[in-house]
């Protein structure tokens, strides 16, 4: 006997369908205009080669996505090879806690910036909107301490983008759509940072394509 499918099942596909194509376009955009991400890709490279290292963060699901790509990096990505040093600036509760409550939460991360950062290093905020003022503010704090800063938004870049060395900016106004497009864009970057500073390491074999 046939199955019958109910209304709601037919909505379920159409917002599903809806929501791949969206971000299947929003990255299909991204594809036109690559100079930023490929410019921070050799930064990063530059950086490690020096002895440098990635400060990243975030709010919200873009804490996670720092927290994400700096695993990547201090882990493995495609290959087994030493750890890099990236610090995620949004993982330690009582940091963060202290700072919001003694200070300003619009400095829980310039703080640890000033505390951590050196000349060389680089900075990473990731904001959709362009406009977190403790991600404004932590990329002002890396800038004073001479560190190459990038912030990562969506479309326009908000106030962020013009304290920044390097802009990337996903052509999206949709949150979750620049977020997709944010932890692919840091996917790549660990790849070639990874092609680059370790290029006769062994492929980790259960994380290959």
């Amino acid at each position: 006997m046939a199955r019958r499918l109910s209304s709601e099942h037919f909505e379920i596909d159409g917002i599903f369908r809806e929501r791949v194509a969206a971000s299947i376009a929003t990255k299909r955009a991204l594809l036109e205009n690559l100079g930023s991400c490929l410019d921070v890709a050799e930064v990063l490279i530059s950086a490690y080669r020096n002895g440098g290292a990635l400060l990243i963060f975030g709010n919200g699901g873009s804490a996670a996505d720092a927290q994400h790509i700096a695993a990547e990096l201090l882990g493995q990505f495609y290959r087994r090879r030493p750890a890099l040093r990236a610090h995620a600036l949004t993982v330690n509760t009582s940091s963060l806690t202290a700072i919001a409550n003694d200070v300003a939460f619009d400095q829980i991360f310039a703080r640890q910036v000033e505390a951590l950062g050196l000349r060389g290093d680089v900075a990473i905020g990731i904001t959709t909107s362009g406009n977190s003022a403790n991600i404004l503010e932590g990329l002002r704090a890396a800038r004073r301490l001479g560190l190459t800063t990038v912030a990562m938004t969506g479309q326009g870049g908000g106030r962020i983008r013009g304290e920044s060395d390097y802009w990337v900016g996903v052509p999206s106004t949709d949150v979750a759509r620049i977020q997709e497009s944010h932890i692919l864009i840091g996917h790549v970057w660990s790849e070639l940072v990874e092609r680059a500073l370790f290029p006769d390491a062994p492929p980790a074999h259960d994380r290959l394509p």
